[in-house]
């Protein structure tokens, strides 16, 4: 049998009381610094979400300040345009070929004309030549004058490549023809010069 001293006692208490203090500050320090690393990362995550709200916020006021929008008197028409021309913008506003011109060139036009909530281009089949197409685009504002009105076939891309004159080509379903497209173009209308 062993036999303890008061000095033995003492002596193993205060090795306990070490390990006992040296494990408390282990585990204190790993939890100070998974406080902090969470504090980090809640912040670049905090972070991430200020920079993704001010980029809606100047997406949004980028928007709110773009004018883009075509007026046609001859079937009482105005409406705003939006970049593509995807179902949700199609079923919103008139939509922008992408890979057209937006100021000079041929600028590339499509809205639906039934069956939809918006049906933009539902009277373009009543356009004729020499009708006026007022198209806005920010502080570019020009008027162009219909040459044509037609029907293509829907695999027909060749009217919305690039022209050295300024044109509109605006693009619809035809009902009941699920293979062709009704296809209007205009030119920039020369300023008349008294």
């Amino acid at each position: 049998m062993f036999k303890f001293t008061k000095a033995g006692i003492n002596l193993i208490s205060l090795g306990i009381t070490t390990i006992i203090f040296i494990l408390i500050q282990a585990f204190m320090y790993q939890y100070a610094n998974g406080i902090e690393m969470q504090v980090d990362i809640s912040q670049g995550i905090m972070n991430q979400d200020e920079t993704n709200t001010q980029q809606i916020q100047d997406n949004t006021l980028i928007e709110k300040n773009e004018k883009w929008k075509i007026e046609i008197p001859a079937i009482q028409l105005k409406a705003e345009i939006a970049e593509g021309t995807d179902e949700k913008t199609l079923n919103e506003k008139i939509g922008h070929f992408e890979e057209t011109q937006k100021e000079t060139g041929n600028i590339g036009l499509a809205a639906h004309n039934r069956g939809y909530n918006v049906n933009y281009f539902e009277n373009l089949k009543k356009l004729k030549e020499g009708d006026e197409i007022k198209y806005i685009h920010n502080n570019y504002e020009n008027t162009y004058e219909v040459i044509k009105n037609d029907i293509i076939e829907d695999t027909d891309w060749s009217k919305l490549e690039n022209t050295e004159e300024n044109m509109l080509t605006l693009i619809t379903c035809v009902e009941n023809e699920p293979n062709y497209r009704r296809c209007v173009q205009a030119i920039e209308k020369e300023e008349e010069i008294y």
